[in-house]
This record gives C-alpha cells, sequence and structure tokens, in this order.
C-alpha cells in the first residue's frame, strides 16, 4: 500500500514532497550519483548549482549559497605613465642596425665611409676649410701659369726673338771650342771600336802624332778645297794614328768652320746630291809625322777616306788612312765601297775602309761630347 501510494503520487515541481524526494534522491545519489547524473543529463533539463557538501569545505560551516561576484574597481589613485629611458650612447665606431619604422623587410644597405671620415670620433671632423685653400692655391698657379707664359710670349712678339738668336749663340760656342777642349779630349790616345773592324770585329788605334793647328789651304786636294770654301775655314786640328798590328796609318781631321747652321745644312745637302765625298780627285791629305809609322804616308799611299758634313756642329770631319809601309796605292777607295761584303780591291781586303770609317765615328762622338760638356772656357 505505502509503496503504490509513493510510486503513483505525482507532486508538482518545486513543492516540498519534491524537496524531500530531492533530498533523498541527493542522498541515494551520493552512494550512486553517476546513474543519477546520467539520469539528468538524459532528460536534457540542466540541474542548478548546488554548494559543495560540508565536507568539502570547512566542517564547521553549514552549506549555504555561492557568494554573489564582484567587479574590481580601482582603489587608489592612478599612476602617472613613467617616460620611456632615453637610448644609451653607441660606442665610438658603433654603428646602428635597428631598421628605421616603415623600412622592415628591405635590405641593410652600408655605405663605404666618406673620403673625410675620421673614426676616433661620433662626430666628423670639419675639413671644408682645408679643400678651400687647396682650390685658392690651385686657381692662383694657373693664373700665375698663364700670366708668365703670357708674358713670354708678348715679350718674344715685341722683340723679334723666336729662340733663333739663342741657338745662333749656341752654334758660335761650338765653333770657337776648338782652343778651349784640351787635345787629348778631341784626339784620345787611344781609340778603341767595338765591332769596327770586317765582320764585326773588335779593333784598336792608338795615337802616333798630333799636328799643329793650322789652315785649311794645303790640307785637302784643290778641288776638294775649293768645294769646303763656301763655310768658310776658322781652324784645322790634326792627328795621326796606327792599328794594333802596326800595319796600316791613319789621318783624322776636324775642321771648324765660320758658316752658320744654314749654311752647314746646305754644304751637307750639296755633298750628298752630287756624291762629293766619294770622288777620287776629292781627298783629304795625310799628316806625315816625321819618325813615326806615318812618316811615309803621302797623297800615293792614300787608300781609303771617308768626309763628313756635321750640321748640329760647325765642323766637317774627315780620314784617310793608308798601308804603314809606304806602298802606292794606284786605285783608291771611299770607305763606302771598300766596307761593301765581296769586295776584291786592296783596301777592302786589307779593311782599311773600316779603319777610315771606325776612326772618324769615334773622333766625332768625342768631339760631341766635348761640345755638350766643355771643360774649359774659350779664353
Amino acid at each position: 500500500m505505502v509503496a503504490s501510494a509513493s510510486s503513483g503520487s505525482s507532486a508538482p515541481p518545486g513543492s516540498p514532497g519534491s524537496s524531500g524526494s530531492s533530498g533523498s534522491s541527493s542522498s541515494s545519489g551520493s552512494s550512486g550519483g553517476d546513474g543519477e547524473s546520467g539520469a539528468s543529463e538524459t532528460a536534457g533539463v540542466p540541474l542548478p548549482p548546488t554548494a559543495p557538501a560540508s565536507s568539502a569545505r570547512f566542517p564547521d560551516a553549514p552549506p549555504g549559497p555561492l557568494p554573489p561576484e564582484t567587479t574590481p574597481s580601482e582603489t587608489t589613485a592612478r599612476l602617472r605613465p613613467v617616460p620611456a629611458a632615453a637610448p644609451a650612447r653607441r660606442r665610438v665606431g658603433a654603428v646602428d642596425l635597428t631598421p628605421q619604422p616603415g623600412t622592415e623587410g628591405r635590405p641593410f644597405v652600408r655605405f663605404a665611409p666618406p673620403e673625410h671620415y675620421d673614426d676616433r670620433t661620433t662626430r666628423l671632423r670639419p675639413v671644408s676649410d682645408r679643400l678651400k685653400l687647396r682650390a685658392v692655391a690651385a686657381v692662383a698657379c694657373l693664373v700665375l701659369g698663364i700670366g708668365l707664359l703670357g708674358g713670354a710670349t708678348a715679350g718674344a712678339l715685341l722683340t723679334g726673338d723666336d729662340g733663333a738668336s739663342s741657338a745662333r749663340g749656341s752654334y758660335r760656342a761650338a765653333a770657337e771650342l776648338w782652343h778651349g777642349i784640351p787635345v787629348n779630349r778631341l784626339f784620345p790616345r787611344t781609340l778603341k771600336g767595338d765591332g769596327a773592324g770586317p765582320g764585326g770585329a773588335d779593333r784598336t788605334w792608338t795615337r802616333i802624332a798630333v799636328a799643329p793647328s793650322s789652315g785649311c789651304a794645303h790640307a785637302f786636294d784643290p778641288l776638294l778645297y775649293k768645294a769646303l770654301r763656301p763655310a768658310g775655314c776658322l781652324r784645322l786640328l790634326r792627328a795621326t794614328y796606327t792599328d794594333a798590328t802596326q800595319s796600316d796609318v791613319t789621318t783624322v781631321g776636324l775642321m771648324f768652320t765660320k758658316a752658320d747652321a744654314s749654311a752647314m745644312r746646305a754644304l751637307h745637302d750639296r755633298f750628298a746630291r752630287q756624291g762629293l765625298a766619294a770622288r777620287r780627285d776629292l781627298l783629304p791629305r795625310a799628316y806625315a809625322a816625321p819618325g813615326t809609322d806615318a812618316a811615309h804616308f803621302g797623297d800615293a799611299q792614300r787608300a781609303s777616306w771617308v768626309v763628313d758634313v756635321l750640321t748640329d756642329v760647325p765642323v766637317v770631319a774627315y780620314a784617310v788612312t793608308g798601308f804603314a809601309d809606304g806602298r802606292t796605292v794606284t786605285d783608291p777607295e771611299p770607305a763606302a765601297d771598300a766596307m761593301k761584303p765581296g769586295s776584291t780591291t786592296a783596301p777592302a781586303q786589307a779593311g782599311l775602309g773600316h779603319t777610315a770609317r771606325g776612326v772618324a765615328d769615334l773622333i766625332e762622338q768625342g768631339l760631341r761630347k766635348a761640345v755638350k760638356q766643355p771643360t774649359e772656357r774659350p779664353s
């Protein structure tokens, strides 16, 4: 009876009976809570939150409702914003690699230091004053140089001096050196001709006599003297050499002229154009010094010769060679022909053409050096 009444009665929700029944269910659910929770979730009705049992909180505190949620409120005065600390000063030479705003993702490019960069301090030293001074100095030098050039040009135009007078003075000074240069410098005691002999053989010649300075009337064949007369004979210097075997003798001469540069060029062109230096009737004469190997060196013993009209100095240089034993040469030959390969003449076979050419070249070279660096002033 009791069981059927209890199961058949249905109490509305929220009635006391329902609460008591719930309490009983809760008590019984404490032993089998899993089944009751499953029933509630199955029904789909959420259960209201319940306070934890007294045993889960403080043992002496009775169960009660949960405290309401509170909203946190500010209970102290608002703090003022603290300014950000100033960035620390970079050390000397350090580079700030922090990307600037809006440059994220861009490649970082570092340029080379400027030309006047001073990495000992973080601040660049002013160098503009130094550059300005240099620029002013350069401009001043340029203006000064232009002024000097202009003055020299104006002076040359006013005086009509274009350097020709200076050249004439040097040319005349060279003509006067004949009595200011030591004889050993014009005619060395020994001449060394490297490769001057036939086939490139080395030759050596020794001076055996020096003629006193003289005029030119008796030093040349009459026709040669006539051809040289337009240049004017100022002075003639001569010396005679012999080879190492003393088998040939050579007289070399320097005729200092009175002509200027233009006259010497004209004489040179005439000799080259007319072939006067190769004519057998225009030979220079030998200096036959008594008591030497050249004592019998006369006109009939002349075998080969050269005549050079110089244009850089007012001088006519020549050399004439022959046999030391005094033999007569019936067919003399100019040095240019006697030096040709395959020549079978007596002067060519004896190498007299090489001798005349070699001695003349060495004396001319010494003369040019003496003119450039004279050791004594003419008196």
